[in-house]
C-alpha cells in the first residue's frame, strides 16, 4: 500500500459489481464480488450490492424477485427509452443481500460480454451506460447515501464519472468517495465512435473526454474510471501496468495487490477519510 494507514470508522458502502459468485461462475471477479462486500459486512460497515442481470442467471435457483416499487423508470440510452426493472436477491452463506439491474433489451436472455459464438456484443458500452445509471437512480430511490462506492468490473466504469458529473449535486453522492478496482479482465472490440455521446447525461459531457479518442475500448474506460475515482485498487495479478501508472500520474491514491485483502482494503477505504485520522 502506498500513503499512511488509517483505521476507519463504520461506513456505508455501495459496491457495484460486474459479477458476483454463486450467480455467474467463480473467477476471480466474482469471487471478489462476493467476497469484498461480505467482508465489510462482517467489520460492520453498512452495505448495498449491485450487479446486471444477466441472462445466464436462473431466477428460480437463484430465488430472484422484482422489487415493484423500485422499479418502472424508463433511461434514455441513445435516443431510446429503456425500462428499468429492479430485482433483489441474498446469498444465505454470506449473509449479502444483492440488487440486480435488469432490462429486456441489454440483458434479457443474453449473455454476459460475449455472444454465443464468442464475440463481443456491440452495444457493450450502452449495456454499462445502463447499469450505471441504473444503479444510481436505485440508489436515490432507496434514500442511502454511501461514503464510498467500490466498483469492480468494466460494466461499472461509467459509475465514476457519472457520480463526479451528473450527480455531483445529488445529496445521495455529493460527498462520495469513489475506488475502482482493476482486473485482468479485458474485451476486444472498442464500444464505437458513440459512446461519448451515449454517455452524455445532464452535467457528464462528452467535452470532458475530449483528451480521449472517439472510439473508447476496453483500457480507455478504465482509464475514465481511474480519472473521475478517489483511489485504484490493484485487484489482480495481472492488471495492465499502464493503468496503473496511469493513475500514478494522475497523483489517484493506488493499493497494491493483496492475497489477504479485507483489512488492506478497510485500511484503504480509511486513507480517503483523512480528517477523520486521529
Amino acid at each position: 500500500m502506498r500513503g499512511k494507514i488509517i483505521a476507519m470508522a463504520k461506513k456505508k458502502i455501495l459496491f457495484i459489481n460486474q459479477e458476483i459468485s454463486p450467480y455467474v461462475p467463480d473467477n476471480t471477479l466474482s469471487l471478489m464480488g462476493k467476497g469484498l462486500p461480505q467482508a465489510m459486512q462482517e467489520r460492520n460497515h453498512e452495505i448495498r450490492t449491485f450487479m446486471p442481470k444477466w441472462g445466464t442467471i436462473n431466477e428460480r435457483r437463484g430465488q430472484l424477485h422484482e422489487v415493484i416499487r423500485l422499479s418502472g423508470m424508463n433511461l434514455i440510452i441513445n435516443d431510446t427509452d429503456h425500462p428499468l426493472i429492479i430485482k433483489v436477491a441474498s446469498i444465505p452463506s454470506a449473509r449479502v443481500q444483492v440488487y440486480f439491474i435488469d432490462n429486456d433489451d441489454y440483458f434479457g436472455k443474453r449473455l454476459m460480454e460475449k455472444d454465443e459464438q464468442g464475440e463481443d456484443y456491440t452495444d457493450n458500452g450502452e449495456r454499462a451506460i445502463f447499469f450505471a445509471r441504473g444503479v444510481l437512480e436505485t440508489v436515490k430511490k432507496l434514500r442511502w447515501i454511501p461514503d464510498i462506492i467500490h466498483c469492480q468490473g468494466w460494466m461499472s466504469a461509467a459509475i465514476p464519472f457519472y457520480v463526479k458529473t451528473a450527480y455531483h449535486d445529488e445529496p445521495s453522492f455529493a460527498e462520495t468517495k469513489v475506488v475502482t478496482s482493476l482486473f485482468s479482465q479485458h474485451l476486444d472490440k472498442d464500444f464505437g465512435s458513440d459512446f461519448k455521446q451515449c454517455l452524455e447525461f445532464r452535467e457528464g459531457r462528452a467535452a470532458l473526454l475530449k483528451d480521449y479518442p472517439d472510439s473508447f475500448d476496453f483500457n480507455e474506460l478504465s482509464k475514465m474510471a481511474i480519472e473521475y475515482s478517489d483511489g485504484v485498487v490493484v485487484a489482480d495479478k495481472d492488471v495492465n501496468k499502464g493503468l496503473v501508472d496511469f493513475a500514478e500520474g494522475k497523483n489517484i491514491p493506488v493499493l497494491d495487490y493483496q492475497e489477504d485483502f479485507a483489512d488492506a482494503y478497510e485500511a484503504f477505504y480509511g486513507q480517503l477519510f483523512p480528517e477523520e485520522a486521529e
